[in-house]
């Protein structure tokens, strides 16, 4: 039992403990709460497997719910397309639900707040409020319209419920504390006056609720035990929980459950970009041809590519649930698909860069059908038969006329084994007038209990079926490819990320249906592409046979360097503090190394690290210019904007040092 127990991660570990004391476990009820404004990236997979996982352990009904509280941003593509790639990474969710399904109900609670005293309609312009929250050491001020009688609210709530007032004119706000350490807790927005269309509710509503009101409350709506999210919600976590205390003394006896909100890191990939907004101008300049290429870390660019929900899944599962940020190799990906597809895949044989070779003393017109093991992982996959004939075609870099004897493929007077066939000897070779070779000329041999130390994929050129071949590579050559901040993005994409080959495929191939995976053997994992048709079909290369990109890694010296942000990853933000208390006293010189450095160290930063920064003593300039510096490089990797950056900002821009305000100008 307790070797069981040391296993369980930490969220694990609140249910379990939650179990312990008095939960019952037919009320562990989960959700995932997608906002259906774009489509899911392999980023998203890990709050999928997450949720969905934890409800496969317990046996616990999983909600799928779509947070669709803005719908000048939201469609039902986005709802299609989030809802296939869940069901075809193998998830089954409970109830198909929507926050927009409880906007009457969310009205009617925000009705009784007002008469509690608890909201008040804010009639001020948002630049007026953002300037009263204060700033994270100076509180906030209150709202002219805070101590509106309860009529008065009412009565305007119900007019911008109607449509009487312009956008903009009037927001409800939760009456809190305008002097709550939390930023996020100075009177919150609740509803906003918004005239769109909804792509569920139409023109039924021209308010709509704030994400922080919302979540929180369908959670409760739908008895959820454990409200699981990323670590960007953790400062929510205090409003998320006020909210609910108060909207428990209105439904209490219909909804006695109050969820638990906790938050796990989020997962960061090497090579890959996860902004939505750059992922975008990947599609917009044509560097990819649409969300689902095979270069793009969508579940859709993934799926088309040739990954399996289950390479995906044991993905996730090794990554495991952390509760600080980290970067995952993308080679560990790449090493999950290739184990999967080594069980499943069948073997088949093509050539994409053919030479053909002719078997000289092999009959003329004779062709033969040898046996082929469909895949030696899997007894059941069984054989196919596989034409041979006197012209075949190898790879031309599995011949050399001329080569040492580590070179165990065919040469000149040498011999290799054909996969399934002969034993064939290199005798000569005919070029053309340029000198390249055309013709490799052989003989066979019907002795195949022969030792030969090299073996060769090959196709008969009379049986071939040719087919077009898309070798993918990753789109990034380097491994963090927004993590420079004098560098666009865009500088590091690979050239060769996209090869397109005619092959030369054995027949077996010509029914192979869109989806279907093989192994090309000594190749690749490659799929049938979307773009297949019966008479012209289209493979994708899925990962290559081995990790072609560990040789090229750095040299050991060079990794440990590299290796030096992740081995800190738990002090990094106070490296950077004392880097920043030393900063205005350095010469010029030491000053510019001084941030290049703390550049270099915010990309192992996270939000919830640097935001407990921003409340930092006006007299320790040095701290707020790293401080400011560190988030140059989050706005850079796409952390949005907010009230509490936003104030940061605004202080250090009336600060009277100068090189505080130039790094808060830059921001």
């Amino acid at each position: 039992m307790s070797e069981e127990i040391k296993s369980l991660n930490f969220i694990e570990h609140i249910i379990e403990e939650d179990l312990a004391n008095g939960l019952p476990k037919e009320k562990l009820r989960f959700r995932f709460p997608p906002e259906p404004n774009g489509y899911l990236h392999i980023g998203h997979t890990k709050a999928i497997g997450i949720s969905f996982g934890l409800g496969e352990k317990y046996g616990a009904p999983v909600n799928l719910r779509f947070d669709d509280t803005n719908p000048a941003k939201e469609e039902q593509e986005y709802v299609d397309a989030i809802k296939q790639d869940i069901a075809w990474l193998g998830y089954n969710w409970a109830n198909e639900l929507y926050s927009s399904d409880y906007f009457q109900k969310l009205y009617d609670w925000a009705v009784l707040m007002i008469k509690d005293g608890k909201a008040y309609v804010d009639s001020q312009s948002s630049e007026a409020m953002a300037e009263q929250k204060g700033t994270p050491t100076q509180v906030g001020t209150n709202s002219p319209y805070r101590d509106r009688t309860v009529e008065e609210n009412l009565a305007l709530f119900q007019g911008m419920k109607d449509g009487k007032f312009k956008q903009g004119e009037h927001v409800l706000r939760a009456k809190i504390d305008m002097e709550d350490p939390n930023m996020l807790m100075r009177d919150p927005i609740m509803y906003r006056i918004l005239f769109a269309h909804h792509h569920r509710t139409g023109e039924a509503w021209c308010i709509y609720p704030m994400y922080d009101w919302t979540h929180g409350e369908s959670d409760y709506i739908e008895q959820i035990s454990h409200s699981l999210c990323s670590l960007e919600f953790k400062p929510h976590r205090k409003l998320y929980d006020w909210f609910k205390a108060h909207v428990y003394d209105y439904a209490k006896e219909e909804l006695p459950m109050l969820p638990k909100q906790r938050e796990f890191a989020r997962l960061n990939l090497s090579y890959t970009i996860m902004s939505k907004r750059k992922l975008l101008r990947l599609v917009e300049e044509g560097v990819v041809k649409g969300w689902d290429d095979p270069r793009m870390p969508t579940i859709s660019g993934l799926r088309r590519r040739g990954y399996t929900p289950n390479s995906i899944r044991q993905f996730i599962e090794k990554v495991g649930v952390a509760k600080r940020e980290n970067v995952i190799d993308v080679s560990l990906l790449e090493f999950c698909v290739r184990e999967d597809l080594n069980k499943t895949a069948n073997r088949v044989m093509a050539v994409l860069d053919p030479i053909k070779v002719v078997i000289t003393n092999y009959p003329k017109g004779k062709e033969e059908w040898l046996d082929g093991e469909n895949n030696p992982e899997d007894d059941s996959a069984g054989s196919r038969k596989v034409p041979f004939s006197r012209e075949i075609y190898i790879e031309k870099e599995d011949f050399k006329e001329e080569a040492g004897n580590k070179f165990f493929r065919l040469k000149t007077g040498g011999e290799v084994r054909l996969k399934n066939a002969y034993i064939i000897q290199a005798n000569e070779v005919i070029k053309d007038t340029e000198g390249h070779i055309t013709e490799i000329h052989c003989t066979y041999s019907t002795d195949t209990e022969k030792k030969v130390k090299g073996t060769l994929h090959w196709v008969s050129v009379k049986h071939a079926i040719t087919a077009e071949v898309r070798e993918y590579d990753r789109l990034f050559m380097d491994e963090a490819p927004d993590g420079h901040k004098d560098k666009d993005f865009m500088e590091f994409l690979n050239p060769n990320s996209l090869r397109v080959k005619k092959g030369y495929l054995e027949p077996s191939l010509a029914e192979a249906k869109v989806g279907e995976q093989f192994q090309f053997q000594r190749l690749g994992y490659f799929n049938v592409d979307n773009d297949s048709q019966a008479d012209a079909l289209v493979f994708n290369k899925t990962v290559s046979l081995r990790d072609s990109w560990a040789k090229q890694k750095p040299k050991p010296q060079q990794n440990q360097n590299q290796n030096k942000p992740q081995q800190q990853a738990r002090p990094t933000i106070s490296v950077i503090q004392q880097l920043g208390k030393k900063y205005t006293n350095l010469p010029e010189e030491k000053q510019l190394k001084s941030r290049v450095e703390i550049l270099k160290l915010a990309e192992n930063v996270s939000y919830e690290d640097l935001e407990p920064l921003f409340g930092t003593a006006t007299k320790k300039v040095g701290t707020r210019i790293a401080v400011a510096l560190s988030l140059s490089v989050l706005l850079k990797n796409g952390q949005e904007r907010n009230e509490a950056i936003d104030t940061f900002i605004s202080k250090a821009l009336e600060d009277k040092n100068e090189l505080l305000v130039k790094e808060a100008q830059a921001l």
